[in-house]
């Protein structure tokens, strides 16, 4: 089953166009995964500091390839303080069927 989910934090004052260019770094890495299926990155039109990210996975193992990618760890330690929270907040979603 297709792992999927939404990743959201919020850019401290200042901090968006860093945060946007780790980003742009970073989906790169993701989508050449072979497990992935999306790592599509948003802001709000009416929050601009406010990001999310959907992601999709083939499935749970693709799912924990990803968080176990050598690139993660470096790219969660210069996110973390450039924006708000404590780290990202992830909603885990399931398909209504």
């Amino acid at each position: 089953m297709t792992k999927t989910l939404y990743a959201e934090f919020t850019a401290r004052e200042g901090a968006a166009a860093e945060v946007a260019r780790l980003l742009r770094e970073y989906a790169l890495k993701v989508r050449a995964e072979e497990g992935n299926l999306a790592f599509d990155v948003y802001t709000k039109s009416e929050a601009p500091r406010a990001f999310w990210i959907f992601e999709a996975y083939r499935d749970e193992e693709a799912f924990r390839t990803h968080l176990k990618a050598p690139y993660g760890g470096p790219f969660n330690t210069a996110l973390t303080p450039l924006i708000e929270e404590d780290a990202s907040v992830l909603t885990h979603l399931e398909p209504v069927d």
